[in-house]
């Protein structure tokens, strides 16, 4: 028999560690293992979502795995186990897991019931196991399983504009998922479904084993409610017209859970919105000359391996800028009331994602040449793509470009990245009519907008900063005279 401490020995137990800076949560969006599956010291198991950034979670010991204590979509507060790793296989019997007894749901028999042993009666992964003294609830007969698919084909049937079987009626019991007037039984994952669908559990009729509700089930009670139709006599027709409305009245909107890196943008946003006093001022360019060394340098040796678009040119345009106006590189201390002068530059850029929008930054940019830039502004675009962004990446920016030209836009004003003093929006590159030489004559041209603190950046030091990168993209040699 196995006892507590070699129990303790040969398992051990994973947590959801902090992958951030002070995060609570994260949502595990794909399990890499199975039980069962041997690991090694260092195997990524999972790959987890927090607030910040989606990040690939390794296992520090060797062993095979056990027990996956929640599924994918779960959301996980940090320090909650996540997986158990047998690290000695083979020495003996696994025990089952504390949570997932091996015995069946016994309870505690009432007096004359001398059938049903007192024992424990098991809930489920994430509860623990409580001792119990009540009447056990009563278990499904033989009957059950079949009852269970009559009513979810029931409201399979309503929901397809088709009428349900008249025998089915009376099958649905009237409190719903709560055995005996108690707590509905139901998964973790299936709580936060019910929560963000605004289900209440005690209304929901189960179907899973041993009265399980189901993220089916939770489903099905979100539906539009239907009347109850009689089943049909041989001349009557399945009317047609519900179906219609209930397909078209489901498809009118869409809920989306607002978490992970969504929620972090929108809470960071708002935050920045009200407490950072925003001014954005605009220019318009020639980028004519931007865009013919561009064209030069995609064909330059010295460049070769790495992209070189506009953005490129932009991003040093402004680090030269900074360099001019150092100033302009800070950030608002509200708790000593102190400017925190920045003498180093980490350049973030805005990149859309899946999950939404990210900003990583390059570090100490102000010190890359322009072939390092490009090989940065590269690597940090093919990671975000790719959703393997981390932390760190995103930590300490300073100043930010947002490319919404990509998107055919001419501006916009755009919000300070937390923390940051400026942000710059780079507009679509257009061929307009623009006076050149004292001619009109079709020119590559675009608009700038630059949003900064007013805490930190006065009108003056705005617009010198703005007209700087606006003075280099239209002669580009000045990125070697004001370097």
């Amino acid at each position: 028999m196995t006892t507590m401490t070699e129990t303790s020995a040969r398992f051990r137990e994973f947590k959801m560690p902090d992958v951030g800076e002070g995060l609570t949560e994260a949502e595990i969006l794909k399990w890499f293992v199975q039980p069962g599956d041997t690991v090694t010291d260092g195997q990524v198991v999972c790959e987890v979502e927090t607030a910040k950034a989606a990040v690939e979670l390794p296992i520090p010991f060797d062993g095979v795995v056990h027990e996956l204590r929640f599924p994918e979509g779960t959301t996980v507060d940090v320090g909650q186990v996540i997986i158990a790793i047998d690290v000695a296989p083979g020495s003996g019997d696994a025990p089952a897991p504390a949570a997932e007894p091996a015995q069946e749901p016994v309870a505690a028999a009432s007096q004359g019931d001398g059938d049903a042993p007192k024992g424990r009666t098991p809930v489920l992964v994430g509860y623990g196991v409580a001792e119990s003294s009540t009447k056990r609830r009563p278990r499904k007969g033989a009957s059950a399983a079949p009852e269970a698919a009559a009513v979810a084909a029931a409201v399979q049937a309503e929901l397809n504009g088709h009428a349900a079987p008249a025998a089915v009626a009376p099958a649905v019991p009237a409190q719903g998922g709560a055995p005996d007037g108690g707590r509905p039984l139901a998964k973790p994952p299936v709580r936060k479904l019910a929560k963000d669908l605004g289900i209440d559990l005690a209304t929901v009729v189960p179907t899973g084993k041993d009265g399980i509700i189901t993220r089916e089930d939770v489903h099905a009670a979100a539906a539009p409610a239907v009347a109850p139709v009689a089943a049909p006599t041989p001349s009557q027709a399945a009317p047609e017209a519900p179906a219609a409305a209930v397909a078209s009245a489901s498809a009118r909107e869409t809920r989306i859970p607002v978490k992970g890196v969504r929620k972090a943008i929108a809470q960071a946003m708002v935050g920045s919105a009200f407490t950072a006093p925003h001014v954005t001022e605009f220019v318009t360019v020639d980028v004519t000359r931007t865009m013919k060394l561009v064209a030069e340098l995609k064909e330059d040796k010295d460049m070769a391996g790495v992209r070189v678009n506009p953005l490129l040119i932009i991003a040093k345009a402004l680090l030269v800028a900074i360099k001019r106006n150092p100033e302009v590189n800070a950030a608002w201390d509200e708790a000593n009331q102190e400017i925190v002068q920045k003498h180093y530059v980490n350049l973030g850029i805005a990149a859309a994602t899946p999950r939404g929008l990210i900003v990583p930054n390059i570090k100490d940019a102000h010190d890359k040449t322009l072939p390092q830039l490009a090989a940065a502004l590269g690597e940090l675009v093919t990671t975000a793509r790719d959703g393997k962004t981390s932390p760190a990446a995103m930590a300490g920016g300073t100043v930010t470009i947002t490319n919404v030209g990509v998107f055919g836009v001419d501006t916009g004003t755009p919000i300070l990245n937390p923390g940051e003093s400026a942000i710059l929006a780079v507009g679509a590159i257009k061929l307009q009519p623009w006076v050149h030489k004292g001619k009109v004559k079709p020119r590559q041209v675009t608009t700038l907008a630059l949003s900064f603190d007013h805490r930190l950046v006065d009108g003056e030091l705005g617009s010198k900063v703005l007209a700087d990168v606006a003075a280099i993209l239209e002669q580009p040699k000045r990125l070697i005279t004001w370097a």
